[in-house]
């Protein structure tokens, strides 16, 4: 059957979010027709604000109304540590945990030729100009999925900063609580292995 235009163009706006096929796309489509009037404004309104009113902190590259971001902007944050991340969202998961009072830098990706993205593409060449221009820095914490475009990632920036004396760390890695030995695979058994602890 074919839906009328406007039905039929919110369907492939649907199916270009990740993980919507067009049945999925369909369904939100029609619910989406359902909805009050005043709701579907203020999905629009929302989905809009979030294009127009948000930018990428000049500083680590989070996410931010104002730049530079309010973590970057923040006196209280510990200055010594840097925690490299792949992505936003990764900083929110962070910052939910409450353990962290470091500073982030966010990648917007991984090394990853195949997609077409090096070292150009995302964002390392900031990280390395703000290494050199904050002496305070310690310590780069690199928090990035053990993919293994994370692990080439994560192995390209440790070349690039271990000459300049900063300590490269890690995030441990290895068996989730709750998870049998059997099921894991080899990198997971490996970096469990590389990261055990002293009980």
């Amino acid at each position: 059957m074919q839906y009328p235009l406007p039905l039929a163009q919110l369907i492939d706006a649907y199916m270009k979010l990740p993980g919507i096929g067009e049945k999925t796309a369909t369904r939100l489509a029609f619910y989406t027709l359902d909805m009050p009037t005043i709701d579907v404004q203020a999905f629009a309104k929302a989905l809009t604000d979030v294009k127009e009113k948000l930018t990428t902190c000049s500083i680590c590259g989070n996410i931010t109304e104002k730049d530079p971001c309010a973590i970057c902007q923040n006196p209280e944050r510990e200055q010594k540590t840097i925690m490299v991340v792949e992505q936003p969202k990764d900083v929110m998961a962070f910052e939910a945990m409450g353990e962290y009072s470091g500073r982030y830098h966010v990648l917007h990706g991984v090394l990853s030729p195949m997609d077409g993205l090096g070292p150009e593409e995302i964002n390392i060449k900031s990280l390395i100009t703000r290494l050199q221009q904050q002496s305070e820095v310690k310590e780069v914490i690199l928090a990035l999925n053990s993919t293994p475009e994370g692990e080439a990632t994560a192995m390209y920036i440790s070349k690039l900063i271990k000459p300049a004396g900063i300590k490269v760390s890690r995030l441990a890695a290895g068996l989730a609580v709750g998870s049998d030995i059997e099921y894991a695979n080899a990198i997971t058994l490996k970096r469990a292995v590389q990261g055990r602890t002293v009980l």
